[in-house]
């Protein structure tokens, strides 16, 4: 009955016809022989017309050795030497397994559709004071919307007010819901769970992560694997080829053997029924599908087949660090203050002294200060120095050395050996202080790296454009063991390339980035691998496969999958060969009947289709954040509050 139920309109009507069909077929052994004949014929008819008809049509149009011509040469040379029951057996069972392989693709297709109905269908948009529903495509950047519980978000924005769980297993494949409050960026196609949110919109609909997801899917399937494009030109020269056999195999025996035409022609038609590669050219393609459908439930999103195949043959893994292997978001990781002054001090003047400053270091300081901030005058920005303001009657100098040697500050002494960033503190020239600000570690990078060894990928390296001491000392704590630091955009496309010509052809270079500056490099690697969470546009559309949580751990997951589905193509390519060519030698022995021709085309089939349905049920490993030990170097904020 659950099968029924999965069946589309025209699968119950096709299996209607193929129930009718076999009645007919028993009712024939009931009736008399003159009426058989009939009854055999229409059957034929009604079993074959659709099969005939595409038949037909194909030859018309150029196109005649195909799965449907070799059907309909068998089974009417069938029917011309009186073995009816057989020729519409022939037909109807080759109907069924085409009801089931139609049913198979339909799952593996409607796993992934599930998996990517994200797509907002309204969005309820604030407009002077009061609530419009409106389509997604017509809002604007800077418009507010509301979202509800067990709503979607309509498209990419930041939380304005409100504070709520979102669901975002659809994009990330996450099961652990997310918390969001004011200022947080949110996606489209994530859900709220459990409170209102208001929020103002960043980006339009057409360029929302929704729709960039969607896009992906849908143009995957275009692009095809070597193994793919194989497997169809091998389709077009092998079936001309099985046609000629068939040919020989009907005529030689009984023009210079001697032997009986009608026995000979029967095995040369059964010879075209199991020759059908059906087998191949559907359950090959079907295996990536399946392959990309995994890797979307598991929040990786590969643009097509061909990358999926190239992430198996991977050898080396190149990283970026800033946002890749490191959080791209800066902290206070330490609070050295001059003598006689409180840390809550120093950050305090700093933080009064940032807070209208975009800088992301700046940001960081203020972000770290508990406090209220207090309103500063006559702010002034010195470019590659730092900044200075007035505040009550004093004045705050906050900046690297530089600044502190141009205003000739006592007292200031280099923080050496740091693989931060530090910046100085000084009130009315008078030294009070430094702070060290860090880029984070991400906490799953470093099982990221070990994983990659699990699997056999030893060659890791991070490309950075930091500083020699900061790209060592991430790379130390992440047992990586090829580093170049202190490059530009160019630089890490020509450590790139040099990578990939020492490797040839051995295997496929790995990039892995988020920034705007890396989309040269992700476009030059064999597979370019962008953070699609909050990694730049320019990086996800360079890219060839899109991690939508931003963990590196997804990179051996994405290997993982890829190698799961090139096996699983090996597996069907194999046995459909292995399997038709002792049919095909068993049938032209005269050893093998219609029936097992039958199972060789249809059941094979079927049973390739199964085994690349097996990508579809990898399952997602149980990743939770707090699994990963915290370092030192993990600590988010510096205490400030001491005296």
């Amino acid at each position: 009955m659950s099968l029924i139920k999965r069946m589309s309109p025209d699968e119950k009507k096709e299996s209607g016809v193929i129930i009718l069909c076999l009645m007919f077929l028993i009712l024939t052994h009931f009736i008399p022989k003159n009426i058989t004949i009939v009854l055999y014929i229409v059957t034929y008819i009604i079993s074959a017309y659709p099969i005939l008809k595409e038949a037909i049509e194909n030859i018309l149009h150029g196109k005649w050795f195909d799965e449907n011509f070799l059907m309909s040469v068998a089974t009417v040379g069938a029917l011309a030497i009186g073995q009816f029951s057989e020729a519409i057996a022939v037909m109807l069972f080759y109907r069924v397994g085409e009801i089931f392989e139609d049913l198979a693709i339909e799952n593996s297709k409607k796993s992934i559709t599930n998996l990517l109905d994200i797509r907002p269908e309204y969005a309820n948009l604030e407009l002077n004071g009061k609530l419009q529903q409106v389509k997604p495509e017509l809002l604007n950047k800077g418009d507010i919307i509301i979202v509800n519980p067990g709503e979607k978000i309509a498209v990419d924005g930041v939380v304005e007010s409100g504070e709520a769980y979102l669901n975002t297993a659809a994009l990330t494949g996450e099961t652990k819901p997310l918390l969001v409050t004011k200022d947080s960026q949110v996606l489209s196609g994530m859900i709220v769970e459990n409170s209102a949110l208001r929020i103002r919109v960043s980006k339009e609909y057409k360029d929302s992560t929704v729709t960039k997801i969607l896009e992906l899917v849908q143009n995957a399937s275009e692009k095809k694997t070597k193994t793919e494009n194989f497997i169809t030109k091998f389709s077009q020269i092998y079936t001309p080829v099985i046609v000629i056999s068939a040919i020989m195999l009907a005529s030689v025996p009984p023009l210079f053997l001697g032997q009986e035409f009608q026995v000979w022609l029967y095995r040369a038609l059964i010879f075209l029924v199991i020759s059908c590669p059906c087998a191949l050219v559907i359950s090959i393609p079907l295996s990536y599908f399946g392959g990309i459908g995994a890797s979307s439930r598991a929040g990786i999103l590969v643009k097509g087949s061909n990358y999926l195949e190239a992430l198996s043959q991977a050898k080396t893994v190149i990283f970026d660090k800033t946002g890749t292997l490191t959080r791209g978001e800066f902290f206070v990781t330490q609070i050295i203050p001059a003598n006689g002054v409180s840390k809550k001090e120093i950050v305090k003047l700093a933080a009064i002294a940032e807070s209208s400053s975009p800088h992301p270091i700046a940001r960081s300081i203020v972000k770290n200060y508990p406090g209220n901030i207090a309103r500063v005058s006559n702010v002034e920005e010195l470019v590659g120095l730092g900044v200075r303001a007035e505040y009550q009657g004093d004045t705050i100098s906050v900046g690297n050395m530089k600044l502190m040697n141009k205003l000739n500050i006592d007292g200031v002494s280099t923080i050496e050996d740091t693989t931060g960033t530090v910046v100085y503190v000084a009130l009315n020239n008078e030294y009070f202080g430094a702070i060290e600000v860090s880029d984070m570690i991400k906490t799953d990078a470093k099982v990221a790296i070990q994983g990659l060894k699990n699997v056999g990928i030893d060659n890791v390296t991070m490309l950075t454009g930091d500083k020699k001491i900061v790209g060592k000392n991430v790379a130390e704590k992440l047992n990586i063991p090829n580093v170049k630091t202190e490059l530009l955009p160019q630089d890490k496309v020509t450590e790139v390339e040099k990578i990939k010509s020492e490797i040839g052809d051995k295997g496929k270079v790995i990039f892995v980035g988020d920034g705007l500056n890396d989309t040269p490099v992700l476009a030059s690697a064999d597979v370019g691998v962008a953070m699609g969470a909050l990694g730049s546009d320019a990086a996800v559309e360079v890219a060839d496969v899109v991690l939508m949580k931003d963990n590196p751990t997804a990179v051996t997951k994405a290997i993982k999958i890829a190698r799961k589905t090139k096996v699983i193509v090996w597996e069907n390519i194999i046995f459909a060969l292995v399997v038709k060519t002792i049919f095909l030698l068993i049938g032209a022995l005269g050893i093998a009947t219609m029936w097992e021709a039958v199972f060789a085309d249809v059941g094979v089939t079927f049973i390739a289709i199964l085994n690349a349905l097996r990508l579809l049920k990898i399952k997602e490993e149980n990743e939770k954040i707090n699994k990963y030990p915290h370092s030192k170097t993990e600590k988010y904020k510096v205490e400030v509050n001491e005296a």
